[in-house]
């Protein structure tokens, strides 16, 4: 179980205390197995303490507080007692400390690694999306994130995501349309999948975006009413025509960004007047942020 301020403060996040106790139960599953912590087991007595601080070794963006919170309520539960010194989305430096916990010596031990883990990983999602949002500071667009998350922790990686400064996209295939090329192939065309879509009655409040990989198919795609599109690896210049011809004739439709944006890019591509920049890398490539438990 975890406790009530625990449960508000996953809501609060907007993640479900239910899905995060899956998560946590899982990881704790598979490194504990069936015999538990053995070298604990030998090693330190049953009733030994410990005193610990989760401590940032480098500078970046912390995430996943309210989830450390819920690894120590649910495994070492009223035995300890944690502080928090930070709260999610705030700027840590190399040294600081992120939260202590005062418990049972072999409580601690058995979640080192999967509050380790969770922690360092969800930091280093919310520090690399913090560097994106920098990175196009001064614009009007926003970084999104996509669905190239790892399996079993969308919700917690997208909230990380946002932690950084970003937005999400979609949750999933039930929580949008998006017509990609594939979709496109199938329906012969991108005016036939538009219809379709607009034939299967989905709701006026569900997002429809449509996926152009040229300005042909932009200029259908605007024509047949889409109004979110989502200009895939198209180059820099290509990117200021096709956002110049948009607003020119459309300025109430949604541009993104998305394929082959590099930082290096982030604020010429921003620059272009495109609403939003698509980046996998957010949560597919960011490396986790170093953070240590130092008794």
């Amino acid at each position: 179980m975890i406790s009530e301020g625990t449960t508000l403060a996953l809501k609060a996040a907007g993640l479900d205390p239910d899905d995060v106790l899956v998560v946590i139960q899982r990881g704790l599953d598979e490194d504990l197995g069936t015999a538990g912590d053995v070298t604990s087991a030998a090693t330190v007595a049953e009733d030994a303490r410990l005193t610990c601080a989760f401590t940032a070794r480098r500078a970046g963006v912390v995430a996943g507080v309210p989830v450390l919170a819920a690894i120590v309520d649910h495994s070492v539960g009223d035995d300890a007692t944690l502080t928090l010194h930070v709260a999610d989305g705030e700027q840590l430096v190399a040294g600081q400390q992120i939260a202590t916990i005062e418990a049972s010596a072999r409580g601690v031990l058995a979640i080192e690694r999967l509050s380790l883990n969770l922690l360092g990983h969800l930091s280093g999602i919310a520090t690399v999306t913090r560097i994106w949002v920098d990175a196009v500071a001064g614009t009007s667009a926003q970084i999104r994130d996509t669905r190239k998350t790892t399996p079993g922790l969308r919700d917690l990686e997208k909230y990380a995501v946002r932690c950084g400064g970003g937005v999400n996209h979609r949750r999933g295939l039930d929580s949008g349309v998006l017509i990609k090329d594939n979709h496109v192939s199938a329906a012969g065309g991108i005016a036939a999948a538009l219809q379709r879509v607009r034939a299967a009655d989905v709701g006026d409040d569900v997002s429809v975006q449509v996926e152009v990989d040229s300005m042909a198919e932009l200029a259908e795609a605007v024509e047949h009413g889409a109004l979110s599109i989502l200009l895939d690896n198209f180059g820099d210049q290509q990117l200021a025509e096709a956002v110049a011809h948009v607003r020119r004739t459309r300025p109430e439709v949604v541009l993104e960004a998305s394929g082959g944006l590099t930082l290096e890019r982030a604020a010429t591509v921003a620059a272009t007047g495109v609403d939003y920049l698509a980046i996998g890398g957010l949560t597919h490539s960011a490396p986790s942020l170093d953070i240590g438990l130092d008794a």
